[in-house]
């Protein structure tokens, strides 16, 4: 049965005005990035390698792929 309850939850249908989630994606990246900026001067800021990256891609390929390339066998 449907919850018709207007006193929030976390319902699919919420439309709550707060958190980064809910905030327009330009601005979140504007946020995000400011984030970054300060990691850097602050030197805690995490710098892959080239082994890193390369593995990264590597996961997020297969993550949006359905787990990796399938050969003509099966």
């Amino acid at each position: 049965m449907p919850n018709n309850n207007s006193q929030g939850g976390n319902s699919k249908g919420d439309t709550s005005k707060r958190g980064f989630a809910s905030m327009d994606p330009e601005e979140q990246r504007e946020i995000a990035s400011k984030g970054g900026k300060a990691a850097h001067q602050k030197g805690t800021a995490h710098e892959f390698t080239s082994e890193e990256a390369r593995e990264a891609g590597r996961k997020g390929g297969e993550a949006s792929h359905g787990g990796g390339r399938r050969s003509e066998n099966e």
